[in-house]
């Protein structure tokens, strides 16, 4: 029987729970989406502490540590995605799904503040999630329903949803365009024609001649180097976590070539995007 595409997926609800022991699959997790739907108390990240209450989503990546303190029966969803879900992206016949989540996922990945809960932007997308969560968990606990296609379906706009909710800077810069301006750029990062000075300028009612020195007075650091270091940023994560190669990465993430990509990298890490690969693997 092929492989499915949840083989490496864990999906948990647990109703008006009291006590919860989510930490059972911490070792081996990539990333992970608590979907609150109902219930107060509080959650511990990394000893950051944060109060929760009704429909929250929080976001964990590999190497958060979290636990609950409840104080009213809580009802929370998990999503867990292990560490050999994304591995093996070149053979496995769901490759081009994986890369489709993994890209959003990276996204959510970089936002600014995991040890809050997303703000949506929309009530409209506060209640789609609602419903898409109580579906995916419908779907996967059912043995007699299990559509892998309805699951599929399902999670990926879970993740684009996530996707396009996330922020990207700190909560402390309080110029509502130039937060914009970041997530714009961060969503479309594998879209280089959005991202042209012509684009963005367009899109945000700045000048083509003054968004360049706009950003930087903003952010301390110019728009095309930010650009850039957010793709190496991707370069890093997908070194890290999947076993794409060095020209399929570069081709992604708009890099002339693998060796443009290498050179680039020697900047960022002392070393090319090959060396850096070849590492990691020898430290498994």
């Amino acid at each position: 029987m092929p492989r499915t595409i949840f083989e490496n997926i864990v999906i948990q609800k647990y109703e008006e729970a009291t006590v919860l022991a989510f930490c059972q699959y911490m070792p081996i997790r990539f990333f992970e989406i608590l979907f609150i739907e109902k219930g107060s108390g509080t959650l511990i990240i990394n000893n950051h502490r944060v109060a929760y209450n009704d429909n929250q989503i929080f976001i964990l990546i590999p190497s958060d540590q979290y636990n609950f303190e409840i104080e009213t029966p809580t009802t929370v969803s998990a999503v867990k995605f292990l560490n050999s879900f994304f591995g093996d992206m070149l053979s496995d016949e769901n490759q081009i799904q994986r890369k489709q989540w993994f890209k959003k996922i990276e996204t959510i990945l970089h936002g600014a503040n995991r040890t809050s809960h997303l703000d949506f932007q929309s009530k409209t997308d506060e209640s789609s999630i609602l419903s898409l969560f109580t579906v995916l968990c419908n779907e996967y606990n059912d043995e007699n329903l299990k559509s892998e296609t309805i699951l599929k379906s399902t999670l990926h706009s879970i993740l684009h949803i996530i996707s396009r909710n996330v922020s990207f800077i700190s909560k402390d810069i309080t110029d509502s365009k130039i937060q914009s301006i970041i997530n714009y750029i961060h969503y479309h990062i594998h879209d280089s024609e959005k991202l042209t000075k012509k684009e963005l300028a367009n899109q945000f009612h700045i000048s083509e001649n003054y968004i360049s020195q706009y950003f930087k007075s903003k952010m301390g650091i110019g728009l095309k180097k930010y650009i850039l270091n957010y793709k190496l940023k991707l370069a890093e994560t997908r070194l890290k976590h999947t076993n794409s190669t060095v020209s399929e990465i570069a081709h992604e993430l708009g890099f002339t070539d693998s060796s443009h990509l290498d050179k680039t990298f020697i900047v960022y890490k002392g070393m090319t995007a090959r060396a850096y690969q070849i590492t990691l693997k020898g430290s498994k």
